[in-house]
């Protein structure tokens, strides 16, 4: 049998990848809201580089103290709703809602928020490429609600997000639950619920990953 040579061995790995049938993930870097994202879908156990500073089971136990919270602070689940930011806080609001309503045996309304449109560090509309739709199959009108988003930086995703709720009706209070608070607020925004405060550099990056069933696996430190 004839061996291929080195070239066609490389020739064929580059047509693999341009087919989608070998696939690696690439660093999530840092927008200029200072969100990081993490790809949402990944084989085996390839993933960004970096150090582990929550696993699964860390997320897990923050994500349950955290349902916690919400309800002791709010007194229950009584005109409560939660609304996750695309692409990360939407996941986790399903997380939470789960281990929420699983404690109050109470069904629990959970939206979907994209804050591309609100963003202030985009200028007209050409960068304005949305990351997911909104979906808040509910009234906000007079209600309690909770935002939800993966990690807490300068602040600005959150003010584009409260912007974009409002348009939405005038909710009774709005109150925020992120996994990761990292410092460096631009604006004065604070969270109500934090999985874990992470001093960090402003040259250093946080990164949540989420398996391919959008489930949290793990919380990174990219240096």
């Amino acid at each position: 049998m004839k061996e291929n040579s080195p070239c066609q061995l490389l020739k064929s790995l580059s047509a693999c990848q341009r087919e989608g049938s070998f696939y690696m993930s690439a660093g999530a870097k840092p927008d200029r809201m200072g969100r990081s994202y993490a790809p949402e879908e990944r084989e085996g156990d390839l993933k960004t580089e970096g150090t582990i500073i929550l696993d699964e089971v860390g997320v897990k136990r923050a994500l349950t103290r955290i349902a916690h919270e919400i309800l002791e602070k709010n007194k229950g689940v009584s005109d409560l709703v939660l609304v996750g930011i695309w692409t990360g806080g939407v996941y986790l609001a399903r997380e939470l809602v789960y281990r929420l309503e699983e404690i109050e045996g109470e069904k629990i309304p959970v939206g979907a928020l994209d804050i591309t449109p609100y963003r202030d560090d985009i200028k007209g509309d050409a960068g304005r490429q949305q990351s997911g739709k909104t979906d808040i199959p509910f009234s906000v009108a007079g209600k309690k609600v909770v935002l939800v988003d993966d990690v807490l930086f300068t602040g600005r995703t959150i003010r584009a997000a409260m912007d974009a709720l409002m348009d939405h009706g005038r909710p009774g209070c709005i109150q925020l639950a992120v996994l990761i608070d990292r410092g460096h607020r631009e604006l004065p925004i604070r969270a109500d619920f934090v999985g874990r405060n992470v001093p960090t550099s402003i040259k250093e990056n946080i990164i949540v990953n989420f398996d391919t069933g959008h489930k949290p696996t793990d919380v990174m430190l990219q240096k």
